[in-house]
């Protein structure tokens, strides 16, 4: 795993997208076309803002998207899919967006979800930490083991408090309990990874990814087993790690 450690958030969205648009382009010029994975949430405003600005012909890329609540409509402003709609998929002339259905059936959603993403392999994926150190919403214990490409998970509620404290909730009691989420052994077959990580919020489970054991209970501490790694943090996220420059 490569770290890289920005001054500021926007410094750290730009670099992570600077990384990621030269492994789409190679990608692109390798096989004609690229497949990748974004995220969402707060941390991952300037990512998003930054990547759009690269010189990409997204015209060749097909995008599929981490998680989504389960009976959420896609109009309510914690949608994931109004998330990628508004600020990614309507700014951009895309090959394909796959989007993450949550007011499907759950079983059938994951089933549609898996032959689409079956169908070829992923070249990047822009993910996140949570601050209980979910990777999309695989919260400890992460199921580590199952070769499902999307799962069905029940919501901590440090998860769920995450997601109210960051407005996108009214309530506590709003913020649904179940979600359709990317399974972390499909994350982990993507061939590149960028972990765009900023804020004070996720400094310790920056630290307990990165210098405790690889454990279900820390769900991101499974991205050191990735050959093709990149870590982006700022220095508020970084802070509490040691030997790390």
């Amino acid at each position: 795993m490569e770290i890289n450690i920005s001054n500021s958030k926007i410094e750290l969205g730009q670099q992570a997208a600077i990384k990621g648009a030269s492994l789409i382009q190679q990608a692109i010029i390798e096989r004609g076309k690229a497949r990748i994975i974004l995220a969402t949430g707060t941390s991952q405003f300037e990512l998003l803002s930054a990547l759009l600005k690269q010189p990409i012909d997204w015209r060749k890329v097909t995008v599929f998207h981490l998680d989504e609540y389960i009976g959420l409509p896609k109009s309510h402003p914690a949608s994931f899919r109004k998330y990628l709609k508004e600020r990614f998929a309507d700014k951009v002339r895309l090959q394909q967006f796959n989007y993450v259905n949550g007011e499907k059936n759950p079983a059938d959603e994951c089933a549609r979800l898996k032959k689409l993403i079956n169908r070829s392999p992923i070249d990047v994926a822009f993910i996140g930490i949570g601050e209980n150190g979910h990777l999309a919403f695989n919260d400890p214990p992460a199921d580590f083991d199952t070769e499902e490409a999307y799962i069905q998970v029940q919501l901590d509620e440090a998860c769920r408090n995450q997601q109210f404290r960051e407005g996108w909730f009214s309530t506590f009691d709003q913020v649904p309990k179940e979600a359709i989420s990317m399974s972390i052994q499909q994350i982990l077959k993507s061939k590149s990874i960028i972990c765009s990580v900023p804020d004070q919020r996720k400094a310790r489970a920056v630290k307990n990814s990165l210098q405790e054991p690889i454990s279900p209970m820390n769900p991101a501490s499974i991205l050191r087993q990735h050959p093709a790694t990149w870590l982006f943090l700022d220095q508020d996220s970084a802070s509490l790690l040691e030997g790390v420059e």
